[in-house]
């Protein structure tokens, strides 16, 4: 039988009412005990790294969880990461570009309820993540959760309650799962000695765009972070109902070194800036990089990651636009061609 691993980082799965609303209080082998078939589908072991709702996880803990896993890597065949739902596709982004190559499964699963209730989501959950971890077909990060696979890097929420919570963006799944058994679609590649990186630049912020945006708020940004991603409105671009005014501080900014990444509130195809004028006048600087077909999530934590390797603008352009873990599906030649 396969040795697995399971990191317990809190979450809904693990949580349990309080005077003050559900709170995670159980531990990894609590949960286990809870789905004791899945003692007949490998051996575990358990390691409890924190026990967080997952809306108070931050980078701190996805470098705490890369150097669990890293630490115990040859140890075990796989790994099972319990965690909230509401972060875990910015887990499973960050993941994916600290962890680059892996051979085995790294997999993130949770639940949409706790798991001593009655109608939980839990237990098929965990079962179906730990079928996955001793598969010899998947690869590197991967969310597992309703009976689908979805890689890290392409996973967001997109559903709050439901038990179909996660979708996988601009990419197919992975695989299903059903009556415990993995029908895996495809297999992500992997290298023979995984690559890590610890290091995360997380001056990082976030604006999302809406009708009457003012220019004064990415001026506040940019004074305190080194990038700022803009969820833009369709296939992307800077409004400039204010003249200029939007535009020039977007010149100012990354003359002085910061970066923008743009990105679309769409969730499905991805930006292309050459389409408006509003876009293309944004075309020809370096320090504004366009994420295409990746999601925010993945965009947020690639960006954090190359700042933190390197301040090359050379560099930081090249790692961008380099896909990490199928991030990016647009090719070199397609870009050269806008």
């Amino acid at each position: 039988m396969k040795r697995i691993l399971m990191l317990g980082t809190g979450g809904t799965i693990a949580s349990e009412k309080t005077p003050d609303g559900l709170t995670p209080e159980l531990s990894p082998e609590q949960l286990l005990r809870a789905v004791p078939a899945i003692s007949g589908i490998c051996k575990v072991d358990c390691l409890s790294l924190f026990s967080l709702d997952s809306t108070n996880i931050t980078p701190v803990h996805w470098q705490a969880v890369t150097r669990a896993i890293r630490a115990h890597y040859h140890e075990y065949d796989g790994f099972v990461i319990s965690h909230g739902t509401d972060t875990m596709a910015y887990t499973a982004a960050a993941l994916s570009y600290m962890i680059q190559g892996s051979e085995k499964p790294i997999i993130l699963t949770g639940a949409q309820k706790p798991i001593h209730y009655d109608s939980t989501d839990s237990k098929i959950n965990l079962t179906d993540a730990f079928t996955c971890a001793c598969s010899d077909k998947l690869h590197g990060v991967c969310i597992v959760f309703n009976g689908r696979v979805i890689l890290g890097t392409r996973a967001r929420k997109t559903c709050s309650k439901s038990y179909s919570a996660f979708s996988s963006i601009n990419f197919p799944d992975l695989g299903i799962l059903h009556d415990n058994r993995l029908l895996c679609y495809i297999s992500p590649e992997y290298e023979a000695v995984p690559r890590w990186f610890d290091r995360l630049d997380t001056r990082v912020g976030l604006i999302k765009m809406v009708p009457g945006t003012d220019f004064e708020l990415l001026e506040f940004m940019l004074a305190r972070k080194d990038a700022v991603l803009i969820e833009c409105f369709g296939v992307g671009g800077l409004p400039d109902y204010q003249g200029d005014r939007l535009f020039e501080a977007v010149r100012r900014y990354t003359e002085a070194g910061k970066y923008l990444v743009m990105t679309t509130q769409v969730q499905n195809e991805g930006s292309d800036l050459s389409v408006y004028s509003v876009g293309y006048r944004l075309k020809g600087n370096p320090r504004v990089l366009e994420a295409y077909d990746m999601t925010t999530e993945a965009a947020y934590a690639k960006i954090m990651w190359i700042l933190g390797e390197t301040q090359d603008p050379a560099e930081v352009g090249r790692l961008f636009y380099t896909p990490v873990a199928h991030d990016l599906l647009q090719s070199d030649r397609d870009r050269e061609a806008l």
